[in-house]
């Protein structure tokens, strides 16, 4: 049976902060399982960029301003302490990734570029072109790779077994085999993603961001945190919900409407596109509803218009935004508009996080990070920059505190090779039943559901309506079964 002092479950950037600061303790074996190849998790998707307080741009900025402007932009619903705690960790950590290797991008003098966001009283947000998720992602892979870290790639876990509110370990499947197995552990930290892929119509989440974590966590007895507030980005792709970055509003990119009008001068004249995301993903859906976008139904639209900014400017700080545009929209920013709404972007809420600095849930030696966790950081609406920030100023204490539980606890006489004949026999007979409902079908029904009367614009009438097609759902998902007696 394989066997971890800590087992980090997920590898995204959450993750692999957690399992390469575990990794400094050589007495202390690490592991991390993942459902997908590390530098395919989502954390890689982010574009725009990380926020911290260096005051490279405009000296006036400070920590406690970037913490202001987070409990604002929370709708004061974010906890201040941990908030407090996370913006005056931010530089330390911006200096600690760029010594491991992240390549930010550069201000004349060499200092470390920051643009501006959302939100934000000064140009906080520090980059990497618009591939920011995805050079931290790599050089933090690498950086476990050098520090032998053990990968279980491609092994999907479905259960967490506690006993006594103690971790004990989790049920995993091999994938590519389709076997099942225990793996104990002293330490489980949960570093699994988000949700925000159960609004399927238009999200820019990965295919595997489907709150694995939290349903596992849940399943077992840990209370989840705020899970209503789920954020929705201003700007996805028309066709497909594809993120395009906050970053290319902080370049200088403009809100049109089909009149010519900037728009968000009627919903935040000072702030204009650089409003909080709540407020703009509103504004435009407004302009829509109210006739003032292009097209009908889900793929009516607004423009962001970048052709101002010169191509130089494009091609150097936003490349990969300009490739999305050609690849699924056939328009290129440097001569088109982009036509862009709101898409299901972020989840907010997650596993309860009982204790900030360590990020210890309410059992004995679980853990959770980043965007599966509820440090409640992020309150009602995340500041953009503020995510990739989360993972690192979380992930490092939680793989420390991790290390420090595992060395006080001795091993035990648990029979975890029971509770994975039981899984075994479980999903044994679930491969010989036979199924009376499409999970497709629900899956779509569930997604369509949740974006038509849960979606930007929440009233209770609608919401009702949801509850009672969710438990119709509930009960077509107990006739499901997987339709295939193989287990790969």
């Amino acid at each position: 049976m394989l066997s971890y002092d800590v087992l980090i479950v997920g590898a995204g950037g959450a993750g692999l902060m957690a399992a390469l600061e575990a990794s400094k303790a050589k007495d202390v074996k690490v592991g991390v399982i993942t459902k997908v190849y590390p530098t395919r998790s989502h954390t890689g998707a982010a574009q725009g960029g990380i926020n911290a307080a260096l005051a490279n741009v405009d000296p006036s900025d400070s920590p406690e301003v970037h913490a202001f402007d987070t409990v604002k932009g929370s709708d004061y619903l974010g906890d201040q302490d941990a908030i407090e705690f996370m913006c005056y960790e931010a530089p330390k950590r911006i200096y600690e990734l760029e010594h491991l290797g992240v390549p930010f991008s550069r201000l004349p003098d060499g200092r470390i570029a920051q643009r501006p966001f959302g939100g934000a009283g000064f140009p906080r947000t520090c980059y990497a072109a618009d591939k920011t998720g995805h050079v931290i992602l790599h050089t933090l892979y690498e950086q476990c790779l050098k520090n032998d870290v053990e990968f279980l790639n491609e092994w999907f876990v479905t259960e967490l077994i506690i006993d006594n509110n103690e971790a004990k370990g989790v049920i995993a499947i091999d994938i590519r085999s389709g076997e099942v197995h225990a793996i104990k552990a002293k330490a489980i930290i949960f570093a699994t993603g988000g949700y925000a892929r159960v609004y399927w119509v238009r999200n820019t989440n990965a295919i595997g961001s489907t709150g694995d974590g939290m349903a596992i966590c849940y399943r077992a007895g840990i209370p989840l945190k705020d899970m209503e507030f789920v954020q929705f980005h201003p700007t996805g792709l028309r066709s497909t919900g594809i993120l395009v970055t906050e970053g290319a509003r902080g370049e200088g990119g403009y809100l049109i409407n089909n009149k010519g009008e900037r728009f968000m001068a009627r919903y935040a004249p000072q702030k204009m596109e650089l409003a909080p995301r709540d407020l703009v993903a509103r504004a435009i859906e407004t302009e829509i509803l109210e006739g003032r976008g292009w097209g009908e139904g889900m793929t009516a639209y607004v423009h962001l218009d970048l052709r101002h900014l010169g191509a130089e400017k494009i091609k150097s700080r936003l490349p990969q935004i300009r490739q999305l545009c050609i690849d699924f929209e056939g328009v290129d920013p440097i001569e088109e508009p982009i036509p862009v709404r709101p898409t299901a972007h972020y989840s907010m809420g997650g596993i309860d996080v009982r204790d900030y600095k360590t990020s210890m849930t309410g059992v004995n030696g679980v853990f959770a990070v980043g965007e599966c966790a509820c440090v409640s950081v992020h309150g009602a609406n995340r500041l953009g920059g503020n995510s990739l920030l989360d993972l690192v100023v979380f992930g490092k204490p939680a793989g420390a505190a991790a290390v420090e539980y595992a060395r006080s606890k001795s091993a035990d006489n648990f029979n975890l090779k029971a509770e994975e004949e039981r899984a075994r026999r479980e999903i044994e007979q679930l491969l010989k039943k036979e199924s009376k409902e499409n999970i497709n079908n629900i899956r779509i029904e569930l997604a369509q559901t949740m974006w038509d009367k849960v979606g930007i614009f929440r009233e209770e009438k609608p919401m009702l309506e949801a509850i009672e097609k969710i438990k119709e759902l509930k009960e077509r998902y107990k006739l499901l079964a997987p339709g295939d007696s193989g287990k790969i």
